[in-house]
This record gives C-alpha cells, structure tokens and sequence, in this order.
C-alpha cells in the first residue's frame, strides 16, 4: 500500500516533469526559413492565406524565421499534399488548408487526407461569392440558374477539382435552385486566378470563388457579384446579396487553415500554434482581414483536428448524395 509521502513524492515528480515538458515545448524556435506553401497557383484562396499572413508575420516582428511563401499546384492541392506527406517530421513546413483537404481525397483525387498532417490551427472562415463579368445579362443569382436550366451547356468556373469546395459550393446553391447536379457544366481550373481570368476572357459564363480572394477584381469594375454564400450579408461587401435573398436557400462557409507534416514536433506545433494567435491580436492582422472580408476563426491545434473529423463526416454525406463519393 502507498503512504501519503510515497504518493506526494509521486505527485511532484510527475508536476516536475510536466513543468519540464512544458519548458521544452515553449522552448522550440525555426532554426531556418519556414516553406509556406499554397496549394495551388498564385491568386486563390490559399495563395492569399499564405501571402497575407506571411506579410502580417513579418510586419508585425512575430516570427524568428522567414515565411517563405511557394505554390505548388496540381490535383487540387494533391501534388502539394504528396511532396509534404514526403517531409515526415520536418518542423519547417507548412501549408495552407482548407475544405478540399476534406473533399479531394473524398472524391478519389488523392490518397492523403487531413488525418495524414497535423492540424496547426484554424485562422478565418469565408464564404463563397458567384461571379459574372460587368457586361453580363444575368442579374441575379436566380438569372444565372434559369439560364442553365435553359442551356445545361453554360459553364461555371472554379479554382477546385471536380468534387472538391468551389464545385461543391456552386452545386448546392445550383440544387438548391432547382438544376440538377448532373447538369451544372462546372470547368475546373488550377487555381481562383485562372477561374478569373477565364472569366474575364469569356470562356465560362461565372465564377464560383472566395469572396475574400474577389474584392480586388469587383473593385477593379470588370466583374460583378451575384449572390454570397453567408447567412447574411458581408460587412465588406454590403451591396451583394445573399442566396437566401434571392429564394435561395443555401449558405457554405469556407474555413481556411495551417497545416504541417506528419507527426511534426509537438513542441513546434505549439510554437506555430502561440504564433498565429498572436497574429490574430494586431492591427496589422486585423486591417488585412477587414479588407479581405475574412472573419476570425482561431482554433488551437487539438480543436482544429476535431474539425476536421466533423468535417469528414459532413462532407461525406454531402458528396454521397450528389453522386460524387468515390466508391
């Protein structure tokens, strides 16, 4: 039988090594600049994450190390997932996510999903933005879906694999108004600033993307906005409806993340993790997301994972029911 000094000598032992554990973890810095990478091509969802915060780090004089921003595009963010599957343990990569993690491996694209990485932390949420250049007879989102009733060989745009957020996103709002989802003619691009720019050259009738990545292009006056995807309207775009006004009734949140290699260091996961929380807290974070429309979403790491999990199971339903799961 233990005495009380046997087990008060056991508690402390344990509260000291737990102390120490701490001290270790808090301890960890980069002893190299961080390979930030986005998915995709320069001028998506991704690419803006990682520009965005990249900038705000080094402004604000957060981060001991360079955060080096790198696109890797290909297979809606599969061929950046493979090359950092490859990293395994590496403390110096990161990469942007966000809800293809989810929905490419779904659909069959990629053999990694969210549970092969490790969940850094969840930063903003977003919501997806329909989009038709200024010169365009559709005048609302009602229009817009009318029209492919009418024409099922209209094309959509978007910056996702076939299956993956911007397909989906467009589809449900497309069902939700009454297409079928077998035929919304949705075109797939490597990323939001090709969808854009196949846009403005017209070959595909809208753009389905972030709204955050679209306010310089709807500042610049070539494209206009039909409908966002939130529950009410954008403080930053106050003059775009939402599908629920239009008699619509979808809405679709983006949430955007950092995510690292497998079985990455727990003490750098929790340097990353103070990190971007920090960020979150000054004015240099805080003016970028205002004029992107972003809104803060901060999840610490154990948090995000439980996310993700949900997000799995939501998704999996979601994709069941309009054919597109992998079988």
């Amino acid at each position: 039988m233990f005495t009380k000094q046997v087990i008060a000598c056991a508690t402390v032992a344990l509260l000291s090594t737990a102390v120490i554990s701490t001290a270790i973890a808090s301890d960890w810095k980069p002893t190299q600049p961080i390979e930030y990478i986005a998915p995709a091509n320069p001028g998506g969802g991704w690419d803006t994450l990682i520009r965005t915060t990249a900038r705000v780090l080094q402004e604000e004089g957060l981060a001991e190390q360079n955060f080096a921003p790198i696109n890797i595009p290909g297979g809606g963010g599969a061929v950046a997932w493979a090359q950092v599957a490859a990293k395994r343990g590496n403390p110096h990569t990161l990469f942007a996510a966000s809800p293809p993690l989810i929905l490419v491996p779904l659909s069959g694209a990629s053999r990694f999903n969210h549970q092969d990485f490790t969940p850094v932390a969840r930063l903003i949420t977003d919501y997806s933005i329909l989009l038709v250049r200024d010169d365009s007879p559709h005048q609302s989102a009602t229009d817009l879906f009318e029209a492919i009733k009418a024409r099922p060989s209209l094309s959509v745009g978007g910056g996702s694999a076939p299956g993956s957020m911007d397909h989906i996103s467009v589809v449900g709002a497309a069902v939700a108004a009454g297409v079928e989802a077998a035929g919304l003619n949705y075109i797939a691009f490597s990323g939001g600033g090709e969808a854009m720019t196949n846009l403005l050259g017209g070959h595909v009738e809208a753009v389905i993307t972030g709204a955050g990545e679209a306010s310089a292009q709807l500042q610049g006056g070539q494209l206009r906005a039909l409908a966002v995807s939130a529950p009410e309207r954008m403080a930053a775009l106050p003059d775009v409806p939402t599908y629920m006004e239009q008699g619509i009734d979808f809405t679709f949140d983006i949430w955007r993340g950092i995510m690292g290699t497998p079985d990455m260091p727990e003490a750098a996961v929790r340097y990353y993790e103070d990190l971007f929380q920090r960020m979150q807290q000054t004015e240099g974070w805080a003016m970028a997301r205002d004029q992107l429309g972003w809104i803060d979403a901060y999840q610490g790491s154990a948090e995000f994972g439980e996310f993700l999990d949900g997000q799995l199971e939501q998704f999996s339903s979601v994709l069941s029911d309009l054919g597109l799961m992998r079988r």
